[in-house]
């Protein structure tokens, strides 16, 4: 039986109780201090500034650096290559390129498909997936665009809109029933929404297909609305809740690697 296995993110400073945003904020400020030091940045000067353990800085840049966005001088830490490319014709390959291997990487440590996707000019849009013969991904018997009031990545993503935007959605896509457990009133659906916090994963159990449970998280990119999500089969339902904080952890570099 596949189990969830713990990865590499998990020592980075808010991994834990700060979740994915703690570590994109901290990533992205280390950045900035790296940018301020041309000659570079020791980690123990780094450390001073994020007040940060130095262990923790290492495992941070390290992590940057395989992403290309910083390199190991004699000085310290230098800005890398990879910020060459921002704003050219070839970040968008490059970027879909990170974000294909995130998603293997992710696929493989948790066992489960993996998608990323997105709200864009007023639809929800599955943009990769990864699955395999051991992880199968769900089944789209009904379109997922027409459907997102009852999938995890619907609800996910209709909750980073605001209230006009989700009523705009739902009057062009009205919430139909799919499975007894679908939700399709409107009002019940929106207060759902409001409460959702932003930090805990959305989850789908058996509203979009009997046969399948998923849970998603937000993925915030700049202008982007976003998430990541993972799909079980339902008879792997107990996995869904370890597999969905995971998720929500191994978010950060997603969003790093969309963000900069």
């Amino acid at each position: 039986m596949s189990t969830v296995r713990r990865g590499r993110w998990d020592g980075l400073p808010g991994a834990g109780a700060g979740g994915p945003f703690g570590v994109l904020r901290r990533a992205l400020r280390l950045l900035e201090a790296v940018d301020r030091r041309p000659q570079g940045a020791t980690e123990a000067e780094l450390a001073r500034e994020l007040t940060l353990p130095e262990t923790q800085v290492r495992l941070l840049a390290e992590e940057l650096e395989t992403e290309g966005y910083l390199v190991r001088l004699e000085g310290g830490w230098a800005l890398g290559g990879a910020f060459t490319l921002l704003g050219t014709q070839q970040r968008e390959p490059v970027v879909r390129a990170r974000l294909h291997h995130r998603l293997e990487e992710l696929r493989d440590e948790l066992g489960a498909a993996v998608y990323f996707s997105r709200y864009h000019d007023g639809e929800l849009s599955v943009e990769a997936v990864c699955a395999g013969e051991d992880a199968p991904a769900v089944h789209e018997w009904a379109d997922f665009r027409a459907t997102a009031h009852a999938s995890a990545i619907g609800k996910c993503l209709l909750a980073q809109l605001d209230h006009d935007a989700r009523l705009d959605h739902l009057s062009r896509h009205p919430a139909a029933r799919l499975t007894a457990r679908t939700i399709t009133g409107t009002d019940r659906l929106l207060h759902r929404l409001d409460r959702q916090p932003a930090t805990v994963p959305v989850l789908d159990l058996q509203e979009y297909s009997m046969d399948t449970v998923c849970a998603a998280v937000p993925v915030v990119a700049g202008s982007t609305v976003g998430c990541l999500a993972t799909s079980l089969p339902v008879a792997q339902a107990h996995r869904l809740r370890e597999a969905a904080e995971l998720l929500a952890v191994r978010a950060a570099p997603l969003m790093l690697a969309m963000a900069v």
